[in-house]
C-alpha cells in the first residue's frame, strides 16, 4: 500500500532539485556578461541535488537542450554537453560529502575541465585558430579573459545551490 505521506516527503525532495535545475538551465536565456552563467554550476550540484546519476544527466541535458534550441547551436555545442556530462559523472560522487570548503575545489576543478573541453572545441570545430599546437595554444590563451566569469559564476551558483537546498531541507523537515 501506498503511504501517502511518504509519496509526498519523495515528491519535495524531487520537485524542488529539478525545479532549481530547470531554472538555472533557462537562465541562459536572460541577459548575462559574458561566460557569468550557472550551467557548470548546474551541472556539478545536479548530483547534489538529485542523487541520481542518470537523472540528474537527462535533466541537465535536456534542460540544455531545450534553452539551445530557443538560443541556437553553436558549431561546439558537442562538446559543451560532453564537458556536462563529464562533470555529472565524475563530480557527481565528490558531491555526496559536499561542504562549504571543497564546494570552492570542485567548483575550480568543474571550471577548468570545462575551460579545456569546450576551448579544445572551439579550436578544433572553428576555423579561428590554425589547426596545429600553436593554433590550440593560441585559443586557450585567448580564451583565458572568459574564464574569470566562468569560474566566478561556477562558485557563486554552485553556492547558491547549496545554500538553497539546505534552506529547502529545513523548511520542509527533510534533512
Amino acid at each position: 500500500m501506498l503511504n501517502f505521506n511518504n509519496f509526498t516527503k519523495n515528491l519535495k525532495i524531487e520537485i524542488f532539485p529539478i525545479t532549481i535545475i530547470l531554472i538555472l538551465a533557462f537562465s541562459r536565456l536572460l541577459p548575462h556578461a559574458p561566460n557569468f552563467t550557472p550551467v557548470i554550476a548546474t551541472a556539478l550540484m545536479s548530483g547534489f541535488l538529485l542523487k541520481n546519476k542518470n537523472l540528474s544527466l537527462i535533466v541537465v541535458l535536456m534542460a540544455m537542450f531545450i534553452s539551445d534550441l530557443i538560443i541556437g547551436f553553436y558549431s561546439s555545442y558537442f562538446f559543451v554537453y560532453f564537458s556536462l556530462i563529464l562533470i555529472i559523472l565524475i563530480f557527481s560522487s565528490f558531491v555526496k560529502k559536499i561542504n562549504f570548503k571543497n564546494l570552492l575545489v570542485l567548483s575550480i576543478a568543474s571550471s577548468l575541465l570545462f575551460f579545456i573541453v569546450t576551448n579544445f572545441g572551439v579550436w578544433a570545430m572553428g576555423n579561428m585558430y590554425e589547426k596545429n599546437f600553436s593554433g590550440l595554444v593560441l585559443c586557450y590563451i585567448f580564451a583565458i579573459p572568459f574564464f574569470t566569469n566562468t569560474l566566478l559564476s561556477t562558485i557563486f551558483f554552485s553556492y547558491s545551490i547549496f545554500y538553497l537546498k539546505k534552506l529547502n531541507l529545513k523548511k520542509f523537515n527533510l534533512s
